[in-house]
């Protein structure tokens, strides 16, 4: 129950700000250490069901422009010139790019503004117009490789807190780029969710640079007991 408490305080805070995104992979976040840590899979299962049953509720509790996310995400031509405008607008970018993409600032749906807001969390739709399908895969690859160098620093550890500790930060990665990157492909409804290292913001940055610090040292101190109150 406290582990719980703990997730969902600040989660809860963080989603009356309004920002569903974050609140969601803070959850999510929470949920993979609470599987690293031994939790049984029926607590899982029990918290599923339960989280189904009170979908109708948790969607009256949605904002409006949340709830016309989510049903934008069903049906963008619904509103092609509102709000599924920065939605359709991505996915063509991103399949204008072609397999090599038009080259460094040729990118059409980009520069000429068709799509708004290209530097913070559209960045990876910028790239593939101008890199193509190539250079997202490249970027793709190099975030993969980053993902699992952190787990595999997280299983080379000896102590429970310093495991968790890199594999919470390799999981907050992990989401912030699978969400950022389905989202404008189309395949999850939009949030306020950043590429990480490459989105505009300073915040952001920051935020990913001391979590590598955090697992650097961590796997430096892999032999050490580590207290949580550190």
């Amino acid at each position: 129950l406290l582990p719980g408490f703990l997730v969902l305080a600040p989660a809860i805070l963080v989603l009356r700000q309004p920002d569903l995104g974050t609140a969601l992979i803070l959850l999510m976040t929470g949920g993979i250490l609470f599987y690293g840590a031994g939790v049984p899979l029926k607590f899982f299962a029990a918290t599923g069901g339960l989280l189904a049953a009170l979908c109708p509720l948790l969607w009256k509790g949605l904002k409006t422009y949340q709830q016309k996310r989510i049903l934008i995400f069903l049906d963008p031509e619904s509103d092609p010139r509102g709000a599924g405008y920065h939605i359709l607008q991505s996915k063509i970018a991103i399949g204008s790019g072609g397999l090599w993409g038009k080259g460094l600032h040729q990118g059409s749906q980009s520069y000429l503004n068709f799509l708004p807001e290209k530097q913070t969390d559209f960045i990876f739709t910028l790239l593939c117009d101008e890199w193509g399908l190539a250079g997202g895969v490249a970027l793709i690859s190099l975030y993969i490789l980053l993902i699992l160098r952190c787990y595999q620093l997280a299983l080379r550890v000896k102590y429970i807190f310093s495991r968790l500790l890199i594999t919470g930060i390799a999981s907050i990665l992990f989401l912030h780029v699978c969400i950022n990157i389905a989202m404008v492909m189309g395949v999850l409804p939009v949030v306020g969710v950043p590429l990480p290292l490459l989105s505009y913001g300073g915040t952001s940055m920051l935020t990913i640079l001391i979590g590598f610090g955090l697992v650097v040292g961590a796997y430096s101190q892999r032999d050490t007991r580590l207290s949580p109150t550190l």
